[in-house]
């Protein structure tokens, strides 16, 4: 297995809400740049859920650039989950979405912010 991380920035946040009763649902378009081992662009579509003292999100991305010198484009979904301060993410490439270089790559991802900013890290198999 091999272990890639690398930072991004989300560019694009617009949110639709759909339902504000006491946890606010909406529908998101995301947009992210990444830098590192992992370079390129994505556009994710997003549904997020937000209540007192919790969070969660689950979304369908499709990433085009590099990754570990290697060029295409791939999807991967993942999802989170907030309780108070703590947190989970999980993800998984979307067997058979590479293309290019790309094509064939299997693995797992997760996504994370913190106070030193926004990363991914991949475990390919």
């Amino acid at each position: 297995m091999t272990e890639i991380v690398a930072e991004f920035q989300v560019t694009r946040w617009d949110a639709e809400p759909y339902a504000e009763q006491d946890t606010v649902l909406s529908q998101v378009v995301v947009e992210k740049t990444f830098t590192g081992a992992v370079s390129g662009t994505s556009t994710a579509r997003v549904l997020t859920a937000q209540a007192e003292g919790g969070q969660g999100y689950v979304a369908s991305e499709r990433f085009e650039g590099t990754i570990d010198g290697r060029s295409g484009t791939l999807v991967y979904q993942h999802g989170g989950i907030m309780d108070g301060e703590d947190g989970t993410t999980f993800g998984t490439i979307v067997p058979g979405s590479g293309t290019g270089e790309l094509a064939g790559l299997r693995g797992t991802i997760t996504l994370w912010h913190d106070a030193q900013g926004a990363t991914i890290t991949l475990r390919l198999s």
